[in-house]
C-alpha cells in the first residue's frame, strides 16, 4: 500500500465553505473514481495548513491518477482554491 500525503494552504481570501464543497466534490466525482484509491480523508490543521491522505493499493494507481489530475475539471476547481506555492506531495510505502 501507498501512503500519499497533500500538505498545503487555502489561497487568500478562499472561504473554508467554499474550499470543502469542492473537497467533497473532488472526493465523491474524482478521487473514489480513480482506481487503486482505498480511502482518502482531507483534515485541518489549527493554523489554517490542510492535509489530504490518500491510500492506495498500488504506486502506479497513483501515478495514473496523477496523469488524470492535471486534465479534470473537478480537480482544477480543487487546485484554484489552494495556494498552490505551499503544496506539498510525499508518498510513502508501507512496511509489512
Amino acid at each position: 500500500m501507498v501512503i500519499e500525503i497533500l500538505r498545503f494552504k487555502l489561497a487568500p481570501g478562499v472561504a473554508e465553505a467554499a474550499f470543502l464543497a469542492a473537497d467533497k466534490r473532488l472526493q465523491s466525482d474524482f478521487a473514489y473514481q480513480q482506481p487503486g484509491l482505498l480511502r482518502r480523508t482531507t483534515a485541518r490543521g489549527a493554523e489554517g495548513e490542510w492535509v489530504v491522505i490518500d491510500l492506495w493499493r498500488t504506486g502506479a494507481d497513483a501515478d495514473r491518477c496523477d496523469a488524470r489530475w492535471a486534465e479534470d475539471e473537478v480537480s482544477a476547481r480543487f487546485q484554484s482554491l489552494v495556494d498552490r506555492s505551499t503544496m506539498q506531495v510525499q508518498r510513502y510505502h508501507e512496511l509489512d
